[in-house]
């Protein structure tokens, strides 16, 4: 990010969204979102003192992926799906401009989007350099990367629903904000 964006933009984006993570999590904390994780059954016997062997290990390792597989390949299928339906042009002729509003409508675009930060640096670099403001660029970065569909699909299958639109929620909020805060660096 430093090479592609600059040294101050990576070290704001990592100062803002260390600060802002850490918020979010004391915030749901404080607001009692630990009784919104379902309940994660191990079958058979849990001794903690007991040695495992690979064949044990790779068994419990198995089952676990069994249950949540199904909900990571949707997921990933229906991400797959929007991002090739969503061309760059049409973010680029829609989103370009310095306008207040951008920001949190970049933050919405990006969760469904399903870049990964390190792919989502140099669109990012593009964008800017078509037109479009460092403060929405910034937004759609950290909310895409932060939530994507295959991770949200994959979280349902580990959270109840309230705990899962309040982390997208959460996510949506910090891009927001440190899309506004990249307007006053």
């Amino acid at each position: 990010m430093a090479a592609t964006l600059g040294v101050k933009v990576a070290i704001s984006y990592t100062i803002i969204t260390t600060i802002l993570s850490i918020l979010i999590g004391f915030t749901l904390e404080k607001l009692g979102f630990e009784n919104q994780i379902k309940q994660v059954m191990v079958k058979g016997e849990v001794d903690i003192g007991k040695k495992r062997n690979l064949k044990e290990a790779l068994q419990e390792t198995f089952h676990l992926m069994k249950t949540v597989y199904p909900y990571l390949l949707l997921g990933a299928g229906i991400g797959a799906i929007i991002h090739g339906a969503v061309p760059t042009e049409w973010i680029l002729t829609y989103m370009g401009g310095d306008k207040w509003w951008l920001v949190p409508l970049a933050a919405i675009i990006g969760i469904p989007l399903y870049i990964r930060l390190s792919t989502m640096i140099p669109i990012s670099q593009m964008l800017i350099a078509k037109g479009m403001a460092l403060g929405p660029v910034m937004s759609l970065m950290i909310s895409s990367a932060g939530a994507s569909l295959p991770e949200i699909t994959l979280l349902h299958s580990i959270f109840r629903k309230k705990l899962v639109f309040a982390f997208v929620g959460s996510v949506m909020t910090m891009a927001t904000l440190s899309g506004f805060l990249f307007y006053i660096i």
